[in-house]
C-alpha cells in the first residue's frame, strides 16, 4: 500500500520531501504534482520502476517520456542544445512546456523516441517539484498521470489512492494543480514546431 503525504502547495515540509527522494532513490514510483497537473515519475535509471509506469498507464514502448529537470544548468547533460536554443528555452522556463530535443547518450535509450533519440525536457514552475528536485540532485523520470482511456489526467488525491494505492509507492498530496497537459514544442528542427497545444502560451513559437 502506498504512503500519501500532505504537502503545503507553497511551503513544502522539509521531512516529507526528504522522505519522497528516499522513496524515489530506492527504486519507488511517485505521483506528484506540477505546474499543469499531477505526473507519475521515478528515478531516472530505474528499469523496473519504468516498467511499472508503464504498466500503470497501458503504455508501449513507443512512448515518450519526459525527463522533469529543476533548471536548465543539466540540460547539455540529456539534451544537445546550441546557444540559440538554450536562450529560447531559459525565456520559457520554469512553465507548463515539455520541449523535444535531441538526446545525449546519458539517456537511457528505452526512455528515448525509438526512431530519432529525442528526449522530453520539463521545467515545472511548482514550488514541490523544486524542492523534491533540489533534495533528488537529478530529473526524475516522468509522465502525466492518465489512466488508460482516459483523455485527461486525475485531479483528486484522495481518488488516486482508491486507484492506485496497490500500484505505486507514494502519493504527494498538494492540493489542485490543474488538469490541462503541456504544451509541446519540438526543438530538432531549425524552427521550432508546436506540436501540442496546452497550458504554456504558445504564440511565440509560431
Amino acid at each position: 500500500m502506498s504512503q500519501f503525504f500532505q504537502v503545503h502547495p507553497e511551503n513544502p515540509q522539509k521531512r516529507l520531501i526528504q522522505q519522497a527522494v528516499e522513496i524515489i532513490r530506492n527504486g519507488g514510483v511517485v505521483i506528484y504534482p506540477t505546474d499543469c497537473a499531477y505526473a507519475v515519475g521515478c528515478h531516472l535509471g530505474d528499469k523496473k520502476a519504468v516498467d511499472r509506469i508503464k504498466r500503470i498507464r497501458n503504455l508501449d514502448d513507443k512512448h515518450n517520456f519526459t525527463l522533469v529537470c529543476d533548471d536548465l544548468s543539466a540540460i547539455s547533460t540529456y539534451a544537445k542544445v546550441d546557444n540559440q536554443t538554450f536562450r529560447l528555452l531559459k525565456a520559457h522556463t520554469p512553465g507548463a512546456y515539455t520541449f523535444i530535443l535531441p538526446a545525449t547518450t546519458e539517456v537511457p535509450r528505452r526512455l528515448l523516441h525509438p526512431k530519432r533519440r529525442t528526449i522530453g525536457i520539463r521545467v515545472p514552475d511548482n514550488p514541490i517539484v523544486a524542492e523534491l528536485l533540489s533534495y533528488l540532485g537529478e530529473p526524475i523520470m516522468s509522465t502525466s498521470l492518465i489512466m488508460p482511456g482516459e483523455e485527461l489526467p486525475l485531479t483528486d488525491p484522495y481518488e488516486m489512492r482508491d486507484l492506485l494505492q496497490n500500484q505505486v509507492d507514494l502519493i504527494i498530496d498538494g492540493g489542485y494543480c490543474g488538469m490541462e497537459a503541456t504544451s509541446v514544442i519540438n526543438m530538432t528542427e531549425e524552427v521550432p514546431q508546436v506540436t501540442r497545444e496546452g497550458a504554456g502560451d504558445t504564440q511565440f513559437f509560431k
